[in-house]
């Protein structure tokens, strides 16, 4: 039997687009789990899409590969070769958009600089760039989080890995912005194309500059993976460096400024950090799993027809696991809409599942929980210096990050 949409109640309940579910998407989530946990709805672009809120039911959809990534494998060969709208953009030749066997083999050409032990190696210079950003601050008795400290904190870092000028850091921002805020959001798809072709044009300079004149960066190796050939093509080679650049800063910069959020709301958890700041690698896993900074996971489509817990979801429509619902499911944690920084069992789905999952992991948990030791231990009486209420989210159905957090100390 196929079952497409719930009651027509439960629909006009649900409006993902809305400004009240963008500022406090957990009580929809809460009434989506419980009532409709693999839910159908119309996207503001006009597309079907399944969302995915219950945490078993998500681990499920990210292991299992009939929801595929690269929404060219739903068409022929020769309708790749005939259709233009085929052709992938930069973004599609990435891992994050591919399926096996492409995606093994972009990640492996990656991930050797992402290992925990590469990572590690980076804690002292990570102390450094955060010490130095705090520096320039402390004197001010004021700051905003984001733009102060959560977000240069990450670009720093990844311009510095990858070989990248961190003087264009801001550009970078402007870039990054738009096009993850476009996600699933046809307000901003209008911005899209014109910041979109100049991101790419500044990264063929900078591809350019370095075929010229190697370094010891990341960008420099991933070059030479493409010119032995049969590694990396050139579309890849733009698409894994485009890549990097954002997602090597976006998460780092919500979970720090979710984190810090979640803090200043429970002082109690504040507190405890403060007198035990041992306890910072719970606490960064429960910062992932509170108010994680994705809200959705990236795009999968049915690959097929299927039957899944109970709907048919027919082949080529959209599936989205909502990733912070998830990580509220109360099957899964106990007291899940309570800040614990002491938490244990917590196998929470903020760097995703599977094949899939966030390779700048050990990076994003090793900046985050050095900016939160250090902003305790330097600025103890930290308290937000605005109206609580007055606090705006980012628009779009990928990352959860707050817009500004002014805080002072």
């Amino acid at each position: 039997m196929t079952h497409y949409t719930s009651s027509k109640q439960q629909e006009e309940e649900v409006d993902l687009s809305s400004n009240a579910f963008n500022q406090n998407p957990y009580p929809v989530f809460s009434k989506l789990r419980e009532n409709d946990p693999v839910y159908r709805t119309v996207m503001a672009d006009g597309q079907y899409a399944w969302i995915v809120t219950r945490y078993e039911d998500a681990v499920s959809v990210l292991k299992d590969n009939r929801f595929i990534k690269d929404p060219t494998n739903l068409i022929t060969d020769e309708e790749k070769r005939t259709d233009r709208k085929a052709e992938k953009g930069v973004f599609m030749n990435t891992m994050l958009f591919s399926d096996l066997p492409d995606h093994k083999r972009l990640r492996g050409l990656v991930q050797k600089a992402f290992t925990p032990r590469m990572i590690e190696g980076l804690r002292g210079r990570i102390e450094e760039i955060t010490n130095d950003l705090l520096d320039g601050i402390q004197q001010e008795g004021k700051m905003e989080i984001i733009n102060d400290f959560a977000f240069p904190l990450p670009i720093i870092v990844i311009c510095e890995m990858l070989g990248v000028p961190s003087e264009d850091r801001n550009q970078f921002r402007s870039w990054s912005n738009t096009l993850v805020e476009a996600n699933n959001n046809p307000e901003q798809i209008q911005n899209v194309q014109q910041d979109l072709e100049a991101f790419i044009g500044y990264i063929h300079q900078l591809i350019t500059k370095r075929r010229k004149d190697p370094q010891r960066d990341l960008i420099s190796s991933l070059i030479r993976a493409e010119e032995e050939g049969d590694q990396l093509t050139e579309p890849e080679l733009y698409g894994v460096v485009s890549l990097l650049i954002i997602a090597g800063h976006e998460t780092t910069v919500n979970l720090i400024g979710n984190g810090i959020l979640a803090l200043l709301e429970h002082p109690d958890q504040m507190e405890k950090l403060k007198q035990q700041p041992n306890m910072m690698k719970t606490a960064v896993e429960e910062f992932l799993r509170y108010n994680g900074p994705v809200e959705f996971s990236t795009n999968r489509w049915a690959g097929e027809t299927l039957d899944f817990k109970g709907k048919t979801i027919p082949k080529g429509e959209l599936v989205l696991v909502a990733l912070d619902s998830a990580d509220r499911d109360p099957d899964q944690f106990k007291d899940p809409n309570v800040l614990d920084v002491t938490r244990q069992q917590n196998r929470h789905l903020a760097f995703g599942k599977g094949i899939h999952f966030c390779l700048g992991a050990p990076l994003a948990r090793l900046e985050g929980g050095i900016a939160f030791n250090t902003l305790l231990r330097r600025m103890p009486d930290l308290r937000l210096n605005t109206d609580p209420e007055s606090l705006q989210w980012r628009p779009g159905m990928l990352m959860r990050g707050l817009k500004e957090l002014p805080v002072a100390f």
